[in-house]
C-alpha cells in the first residue's frame, strides 16, 4: 500500500497537466499570447506534434512507442524497488510517469500536445512547454540528484569502513577484522 504514493505523484502530475491543457484550449485562442510577467512569462497556446520542447516534430508513432516502453519500465521499477528506502528516486519516477502519461494521452487522442508556458530571456525564447514536460524534467533532475547522492553515500560508506586505531591497526567495521595499518 505504501508504494501507491508514487503512483499518487504520477496521478497529480497527470491530472494537473490535463486540467491546465483543457483550460488553455477552452480559454486561449491558438497562438494567442497573454502576458503574465511582462514579456518574460507569457501564456501562449501552441500545438506541439514533436517531443518535449518541440523537438523532432511529426514523429508521433515513435513517441507513442517510446512512451509505452518508458511507462512499462517505470512501473516495473517502482513495483520491484518500492521497499528499498529510496523515496527520492521513486518520487522522481512518479513525476516522470505522470508527465509521460499526460503527453502520451494527448498524442494518442489528438496527434499533438498543447504547450502554453513561454519564458523569454531577452531575445531568447525558451521552447514553450506544459505541466507534463515540467514533471518529466523535474523527475529527471531528481533522478540525477539521487545518483549524485548515491555516489556520495557509497564514498562515505567506503571511507567509514576503514578506521584506524591508536595502535597503528585499522579496523574494518564491515567485517570486524583488524589489520596492520600500511606504512606512510
Amino acid at each position: 500500500m505504501k508504494h501507491l504514493r508514487y503512483y499518487a505523484v504520477a496521478a497529480v502530475v497527470f491530472l494537473l497537466d490535463q486540467l491546465t491543457k483543457q483550460i488553455i484550449d477552452a480559454n486561449v485562442a491558438l497562438y494567442e499570447q497573454i502576458s503574465v510577467i511582462g514579456q518574460f512569462f507569457l501564456i501562449t497556446h501552441v500545438l506541439n506534434d514533436g517531443a518535449a520542447f518541440s523537438m523532432l516534430p511529426g514523429a508521433q508513432t515513435l513517441f507513442i512507442l517510446i512512451t509505452i516502453v518508458v511507462v512499462i519500465g517505470i512501473v516495473w521499477y517502482i513495483e520491484r524497488n518500492w521497499r528499498t528506502g529510496r523515496p527520492l528516486l521513486l518520487t522522481a519516477f512518479g513525476l516522470v510517469l505522470g508527465g509521460a502519461l499526460g503527453n502520451f494521452i494527448d498524442r494518442l487522442l489528438y496527434g499533438h500536445v498543447i504547450d502554453f508556458l513561454q519564458f523569454n530571456f531577452g531575445s531568447y525564447t525558451f521552447p514553450i512547454f506544459n505541466v507534463a514536460d515540467m514533471g518529466i524534467v523535474i523527475g529527471v533532475g531528481l533522478i540525477l540528484l539521487d545518483a549524485v547522492l548515491d555516489i556520495r553515500r557509497e564514498r562515505d560508506k567506503a571511507a567509514g569502513s576503514l578506521e584506524g586505531d591508536e595502535n597503528g591497526k585499522t579496523h574494518d567495521i564491515t567485517s570486524g577484522t583488524e589489520a596492520d595499518e600500511p606504512a606512510r
